[in-house]
């Protein structure tokens, strides 16, 4: 990652610590990582939530090698605009990651097959977690991947604690991988596959009929 994006990441974390919740854009060793389950073949729709300044977006756009589709959802403003100048091939949302829904509606989609995560888990509530990892689940396809990473050193705080129940909860499976010492704090992913399928609510229901 170059000077001159560590430098737009901390900028906007000093603007704005509640959103960005990090001082420094993550690295390439765990870039790699997260953005492991995206298909080497194939035409996969990769949803990218919190791109932020692009770290994941790249390594990305390297497995995709000009394959699928390329959505990427951030609700910084400025983040979506430098990432949109970088990357015209990728397809940026301003929008919250709760809205992934209505995104992928709007742009004549229905479930994407990986979903990858750079979102500030531990600067959401419990509530807020919950109603984003809803709306992953709802737009993934029922053999789809999700990717997220904490930091290790933060592993068994409250936020960490129960983003790890939340996971367990939404998908049949959940791996946590090996540490990435490389990375600044250093960090971890969960690979989540399989997403339960969670009852709509009756209204929508009859309203669906």
């Amino acid at each position: 990652m170059s000077g001159n994006h560590r430098a737009e990441f901390l900028r906007e974390f000093l603007r704005d610590p509640f959103t960005v919740a990090a001082v420094a854009p993550s690295g390439a060793p765990l870039a790699d990582l997260v953005t492991a389950p995206v298909p080497g073949v194939g035409e996969p729709l990769v949803v990218e939530l919190g791109p932020g300044t692009g770290a994941f977006t790249a390594a990305i756009q390297r497995r995709l090698a000009g394959r699928g589709h390329h959505l990427a959802v951030e609700v910084n403003e400025r983040f979506a605009g430098l990432l949109a100048a970088r990357y015209p091939g990728v397809d940026t949302a301003v929008a919250d990651a709760r809205d992934l829904g209505a995104v992928l509606a709007r742009r004549g989609h229905r479930r994407a097959d990986v979903i990858v995560s750079g979102l500030p888990w531990a600067a959401f509530a419990g509530g807020q977690q919950d109603e984003l990892l809803h709306a992953v689940t709802d737009a993934l396809t029922p053999d789809g991947a999700f990717t997220t990473f904490g930091y290790t050193l933060a592993r068994w705080a409250p936020p960490a604690r129960r983003l790890r129940q939340a996971l367990g909860d939404r998908f049949e499976e959940v791996v946590t991988g090996r540490t990435v010492w490389a990375n600044m704090p250093p960090a971890f992913v969960y690979f989540c596959r399989r997403p339960r399928v969670t009852a709509r609510p009756r209204t929508l229901l009859s309203l669906a009929r």
